[in-house]
């Protein structure tokens, strides 16, 4: 996967056919057009970007409702003791029964207002009288209240025919509560393009191979891609690893202008060496809007527009074409920069930038002396970035080869270094774009007062940085299926299984995917590879993808019901409580889980969502589980409580816990909770 050509050479002269990052991002976002709007379930809305104004179509409240649960009143009537003539409940209307002066209604969080009441009194200022010799319930008010006191009007909150929603905003979780409360089911949407992914070069083999030959490397930019296209909710389609010939790669181009996509990302084959095609073929095909960035990593890095095969009025008329670099880390930084503000630009995003940060050096850098760098960097927030001032600071992720990925591991941020032979001191403020996550670096020194120092020791040796980064767990991925396995299909699940390890790593105690594989629904076959990853590789974490079915090809929990030492009923039973959630037909798994040697064997459907859901459902025990399997004596059971004791319990040990670690370093807890 080498990327070919990627030396340190002027951006002009000889080479004036390079653009300048913001130019080549410029071009790429001028091409992409938004993608037709759609309508689809409410449920599926989540992430998207809404292509129409949402207005209410009647007021929240419907009707004048308590804000506390209490008594109807009319305020003008004072405290004093007075009989309660109804009760409007959350759900009813007071059963038509109309306060009159010297008359009080009983009333709920969000009951209706009985006609006559023009204010409420809540509980705690109230006391209960003992009944009159009629039956009749008596309160008596303790203090004096005003017209319209706790009491939300018709509309307070929306009111009728208001704009809830505009064009434009993404879709989140609230923004799914609100749609349901205006009552839309179906949404117009912007949808997520589709992308597919193809890996070129001779010397590139499947992840899976164990034993690599001469000049042979494992394929990892793909799997990386469809991670990260899956990552921005995008429709992925797998196109394998192509060789270095003119006619394959050609084939694939011709098959994928008539496949309805709307980008291709490829890697590999887009530099100066007499094997890469991707450009001229590119070119063939279309348009060629540049070649060359002047920037470091990814100077080879090609963009063009292929012209579609089909007409059909239907389909996106244009296929957004990216030759990203063979080196790991300049095709992931690529993506970053030029693919991601695409994506979203497509989806209808109104700011499809990344987010960009001022951000304070920790080291010194050195920079490039012709070409801006991206260098990958972990941002933190702290209260006192050495200026005296709270803001973020940035720490070098250590070599930078493009090559070595690394130097990605914990970035979640590029600085953007000017092109200059000069070093940056310790201190020096520069452009940080935000390509991951920031709550957890922002949250962990929010309220600490640590400093920044004007300068700071060199990173550790790369040797041994490396080694303290080790993952604690390592998890291997096995798609079962004949469909992946002969070639005949695209395996959606792999991916979708590596993304969701990926990113639940922290809850995982830091476990890394180290291993995939496909195998065809044969016992035999699947044995083997659980047999190695079990026994040879000491697999911390294996989970298998598919088979679990009625089908006569459904073996895969035959399979792992012969390797497994002891089984693990419990972990079954919360998948299938998550899946039962979203269909019924999860009655239908036959899954098998269980533990050989000090490898967990799990068994996951076979279609990708399930997967995610799944694993969201295990999470809460999964470390637990796997510290025991290795042995950590430290790792017991939870204390079990009746669940009435169980908060004030929560509340004593928080405090005893705090109490007897204060001025003290903190020390493992010998059950986790």
């Amino acid at each position: 996967m080498g990327e070919r050509g990627e030396a340190s050479t002027s951006c002009g002269g000889a080479n004036a056919a390079m653009v300048q990052p913001e130019e080549a991002l410029r071009r790429v976002l001028s091409v992409a057009p938004r993608l037709p709007a759609v309508t689809v379930p409410l449920h599926e809305a989540l992430g998207k970007v809404l292509a129409e104004d949402i207005r209410a179509p009647d007021p929240l409240p419907p009707y004048p409702a308590s804000v506390k649960d209490g008594y109807a009143v009319v305020a003008s009537d004072g405290p004093g003791e007075y009989p309660v003539v109804t009760e409007s409940r959350a759900g009813n209307d007071g059963l038509g029964v109309t306060v009159t002066p010297g008359t009080i209604a009983y009333v709920t969080t969000g009951g209706p207002i009985p006609d006559g009441a023009d204010a409420v009194v809540q509980v705690e200022d109230t006391e209960l009288v003992k009944d009159s010799s009629d039956g009749q319930k008596r309160v008596r008010i303790l203090g004096k209240t005003s017209k319209g006191s706790d009491i939300r009007p018709v509309g307070f909150d929306i009111q009728n025919d208001a704009v809830v929603l505009n064009s434009g905003e993404i879709i989140g979780a609230s923004e799914i509560g609100l749609l349901a409360t205006v009552g839309v089911t179906m949404v117009k949407i912007y949808p997520s393009p589709t992308i597919a992914v193809l890996s070129t070069g001779d010397e590139l083999v499947e992840p899976s191979t164990k034993f690599l030959c001469c000049g042979q490397i494992r394929d990892s930019n793909r799997a990386m891609l469809l991670a990260a296209a899956a990552q921005q909710h995008c429709r992925v389609i797998d196109l394998g690893i192509v060789r270095d010939d003119e006619e394959d790669i050609n084939q694939i181009f011709q098959t994928v202008s008539s496949s309805g996509i709307d980008i291709l990302l490829t890697s590999g084959g887009v530099s100066m060496g007499d094997k890469d095609f991707i450009k001229p073929l590119l070119g063939k095909h279309g348009k060629v809007y540049f070649h060359k960035i002047c920037m470091k990593p990814g100077k080879p890095l090609t963009f063009a527009e292929i012209n579609p095969k089909v007409e059909d009025s239907t389909m996106n008329n244009k296929i957004l074409a990216f030759g990203l670099p063979g080196n790991p880390v300049s095709c992931i930084v690529c993506f970053h920069l030029f693919v991601l503000p695409a994506i979203r630009h497509l989806s209808g995003w109104a700011n499809p930038h990344l987010m960009r940060v001022q951000a304070r050096l920790q080291q010194p850098l050195t920079t490039d002396p012709v070409r801006t760098e991206y260098h990958r960097a972990t941002l933190r927030w702290l209260l006192n970035d050495g200026s005296g001032k709270p803001g973020f600071v940035a720490r070098s992720t250590g070599y930078q080869m493009s090559s070595r990925l690394l130097s990605m591991k914990l970035a979640n941020a590029l600085l953007e270094l000017p092109p200059k032979n000069t070093v940056l001191p310790a201190g020096t403020v520069v452009p940080a774009y935000v390509i991951s996550d920031l709550s957890n670096a922002a949250i962990s020194d929010i309220s600490s007062s640590e400093t920044v120092p004007v300068s700071e020791p060199s990173p550790l040796p790369d040797s041994v940085a490396d080694k303290h980064r080790d993952p604690e767990f390592r998890v291997a991925i096995l798609t079962v299926s004949d469909t992946v396995a002969s070639e005949t299909g695209p395996d959606h699940s792999g991916p979708r299984a590596l993304a969701v390890v990926n990113s639940s790593s922290e809850k995982l105690g830091g476990a890394k995917v180290a291993a995939t594989a496909v195998v065809p629904d044969e016992v035999t076959k699947i044995k083997e590879v659980l047999l190695k990853w079990s026994d040879t590789d000491k697999m911390d974490l294996i989970l298998t993808l598919g088979g679990t079915g009625f089908t006569p090809r459904d073996v895969t929990p035959e399979a792992t019901k012969e390797v497994i030492k002891k089984e693990t009923p419990g972990l079954l039973y919360v998948m299938m409580q998550e899946s039962l959630k979203v269909t019924p037909f999860a009655m239908l798994s036959r899954a098998a889980a269980g533990i050989r040697g000090s490898s967990l064997i799990i068994n996951m459907p076979g279609n990708p969502n399930a997967v995610a859901e799944c694993m969201e459902a295990l999470l809460p025990a999964l470390k637990h589980a796997l510290k025991q399997i290795k042995g950590d004596k430290r790792e017991k059971h939870p204390r079990h409580v009746p669940h009435a004791q169980a908060a004030a319990m929560d509340t004593w040990e928080r405090s005893y816990q705090l109490a007897s670690t204060d001025g003290q370093e903190e020390h493992s807890c010998s059950c986790s909770h």
